[in-house]
């Protein structure tokens, strides 16, 4: 698809550097090509929005707001160079990080880290990210009256790339706690093997090297995961908004039901995330840091009883945190939030909304005062000169 160009050394290549990225490459090339395509058909889309908006300046902002949420979910395609390509080199890094880590783990523990279904499961989640792209996007066309079918041409690519995210995040946090798994269970037969001392510390080195990886994770997708999270609470808390002013005016329409849509789209994407995220770093430390404290230190050496500490120490010191750039932290407390400040955000403009529903009623009631008023008066001078006569 073009948002990561990222290329793979043949085997046969003599270097340690499995993973490479370059601004010229073939992969590369082949981003800067299918962007270019997908740009047009955006831009066209994207500029039909934009005159609508413009056009409907003058209408109700429940009527012009439709046109934003579908302008908000483009962004993510014009900020595909910035925030997904610069970081091509992170990306790399990480991708590395996990090539020189299977073969430590191999040589220390002897077994390699056995990834269940992986070629079925990403094979897997790519199909159904572009399935979930078309489902999407079609229930738009058929439940908003202005959503045109070529438009949807525009959005296909944005959903299933917001959805590969998704996906990629889900896999690499599964793969944490694989490992761990891994490590933790070898763990447990180095305690018991002739020199577990050494053992141990090899395994620390090892542990620390995990939690690195996780950490150049976020650092590798910060921005693209950034703009992310910011889409969908900006595109979520204006589709709720806009789908509770129309049934409080109007009552439920198939228009609100495409809203919901969104928001259940969205909140689902930004929960899979934080949720992944959160099992990552209680596989990769808390639950580790659990069978450390179960260690029963009587039964071991002394010097084995320092490589214990120091593995907690080094658990305390290095913390599997998922984190953007020190932007924020991806855990359950972020989606808690993202949820308490939508209420916020929401509370304030539905209450705007209220008083505009107010103000509106106040003057239909004047409005037929008036009228009934205005026309009573003919009636009764009609009667003063009947009674004049």
């Amino acid at each position: 698809m073009g948002v990561m160009p990222i290329m793979r050394v043949p085997t046969s290549a003599l270097t340690t550097k499995r993973t490479t990225y370059n601004w010229i490459s073939k992969a590369t090339l082949w981003a800067y090509l299918v962007w270019s395509l997908e740009c047009i058909i955006v831009v066209k889309v994207g500029r039909e929005r934009l005159n609508n908006f413009q056009k409907n300046s003058n209408k109700r902002f429940d009527e012009v707001i439709y046109n934003i949420i579908f302008l908000s979910i483009l962004i993510p395609h014009f900020l595909l160079p910035i925030a997904s390509w610069r970081h091509g080199p992170q990306v790399a890094i990480f991708k590395n990080m996990w090539t020189h880590y299977q073969l430590k783990y191999l040589k220390i523990t002897g077994s390699p880290i056995v990834f269940p279904n992986l070629y079925l499961l990403t094979w897997g989640l790519c199909i159904f990210s572009w399935g979930l792209s078309f489902a999407v996007i079609l229930s738009q066309h058929y439940l908003q009256n202005d959503f045109e079918l070529w438009h949807s041409f525009a959005y296909y690519h944005i959903i299933a790339m917001l959805d590969g995210f998704c996906s990629l995040w889900y896999i690499n946090c599964n793969a944490f706690g694989t490992a761990s798994r891994g490590l933790a269970t070898n763990l447990h037969k180095a305690l018991e093997s002739d020199r577990p001392a050494l053992k141990l510390a090899q395994y620390r080195h090892l542990w620390v090297d995990l939690s690195h990886m996780m950490q150049q994770l976020g650092r590798a997708y910060s921005n693209m995961y950034g703009i992310y999270c910011m889409v969908i609470f900006f595109t979520t808390t204006i589709s709720l908004y806009g789908s509770l002013s129309e049934i409080l005016e109007h009552g439920l329409s198939y228009k609100e039901m495409g809203l919901f849509v969104i928001v259940g789209y969205c909140m689902t994407l930004l929960f899979i995330i934080c949720n992944e995220a959160y099992h990552a770093t209680r596989k990769v430390g808390l639950e580790f840091q659990v069978r450390l404290l179960n260690v029963n230190l009587g039964a071991i050496d002394r010097s084995t009883q320092r490589e214990v500490e120091m593995f907690l120490v080094a658990i305390a010191k290095n913390p599997p945190i998922m984190n953007l750039d020190g932007f924020t932290n991806i855990n359950r407390e972020l989606f808690t939030a993202n949820i308490s400040y939508m209420s916020t955000y929401l509370i304030v403009l539905m209450q705007f909304k209220l008083t505009l529903l107010r103000k509106g009623a106040q003057k239909m009631v004047k409005a037929i005062t008036r009228a009934f008023f205005n026309a009573t008066t003919p009636m009764a001078d009609d009667f003063d000169d009947d009674d004049d006569e």
